[in-house]
């Protein structure tokens, strides 16, 4: 299995006093996702399933995609890639759901601060998967234009000084000359032959941001290994699927989850923390808690290692756009 993904720093700096939710992942999410609809949306005022042009509708793969018709690789010269509409709903039992996962990951900026003044400098980051990757301008785009709309309480200004590709520092972007440079993709391999090693030692994780993740339909508060594990390998599945090609993974799932269950906590510290965001759409307002802090795992960790590093990367769990279900082995 590979997947193909781009990580993304954007720089930004305050024109107005920007004044922003504890947690921001919501304001740069919810503030990018109007400003891309109103960009290359032809018929805004429509709702996407029933839009007769939603299958060449960029708004509609990135945000809207549903896995009764979710978009593959055209053969046709005349469509455009990975917009002809085919039905998935039986993969991985997608048709329990309303959605697939979205092809990118917004990690908003870190710290507690509410208040940021004109001309402090704030980053966050921007993760796309798969076909996503090839988008990056209209998301550059996007949020050079969201800067002078404004976000936050009082729609605070700012401008987008550049990007760069966040672990190479490769510039991407600069306001300086408005040139968005191209990138190669980076790739997350992973074999499908799963086989413990028999070596028993201990694994440690910071979740930084909520994780929010269901299991028989509660959302869990002290995440078992067996559970992170399934999470993860629904997940990366799920993407590797519906964003990199329409393959199914050869992961034989029972037998990974059987050796995960024997993998136990050793020591965990958790704290539960609530949000709420506004829905436009839904015009309410929604709570959004999760679960941060540290756990240590103690079994046969290194075959699993491969997977928990990609989820470390692409994040975990529920409302990963916003960022959440971000963590870091420590």
């Amino acid at each position: 299995m590979i997947i193909p993904y781009q990580k993304f720093e954007f720089i930004i700096e305050a024109i107005d006093e920007l004044n922003l939710p504890y947690y921001k992942g919501s304001t740069f999410r919810g503030g990018f996702g109007n400003v891309f609809r109103r960009i290359v949306c032809a018929l805004r005022s429509q709702d996407c399933n029933d839009c007769m042009l939603r299958s060449k509708c960029i708004y509609a793969y990135v945000f809207e995609t549903s896995p009764e018709y979710h978009p593959k690789k055209s053969n046709d010269p005349s469509g455009t890639p990975g917009m002809v509409f085919q039905n998935n709903s039986a993969i991985m039992n997608m048709h329990k759901y309303e959605k697939i996962p979205h092809p990118f990951v917004i990690e908003p900026p870190e710290g507690n601060l509410k208040t940021c003044p004109p001309g402090e400098r704030l980053n966050f980051n921007l993760i796309l998967v798969g076909r996503a990757v090839e988008y990056i301008p209209y998301f550059v785009y996007t949020f050079d234009e969201l800067g002078s709309i404004g976000i936050g309480r009082g729609r605070g200004r700012y401008k987008l000084l550049m990007v760069k590709k966040a672990d190479a520092r490769k510039l991407v972007y600069s306001l300086k000359d408005k040139t968005l440079r191209q990138t190669d993709p980076d790739y997350l391999e992973l074999l499908e032959d799963f086989k413990p090693s028999g070596i028993m030692n201990s694994l440690s994780m910071r979740f930084i941001t909520p994780l929010r993740i269901k299991y028989n339909r509660d959302l869990v508060v002290t995440p078992e290994f067996h559970i992170l594990i399934r999470a993860l390998l629904r997940r990366l599945g799920l993407l590797y699927y519906f964003h990199c090609g329409n393959k199914k993974s050869e992961w034989d799932h029972k037998s990974i989850i059987n050796h995960a269950m024997k993998v136990e906590i050793k020591s965990s510290s958790f704290k539960w923390l609530d949000w709420e965001r506004y829905s436009s759409r839904q015009d309410a307002r929604m709570r959004l808690g999760g679960i941060v802090g540290e756990i240590t795992y103690h079994g046969d960790i290194k075959p699993f290692l491969p997977i928990i590093q990609a989820g470390e990367i692409l994040h975990i769990g529920k409302n990963t756009s916003f960022g959440l279900g971000r963590y870091e082995i420590i």
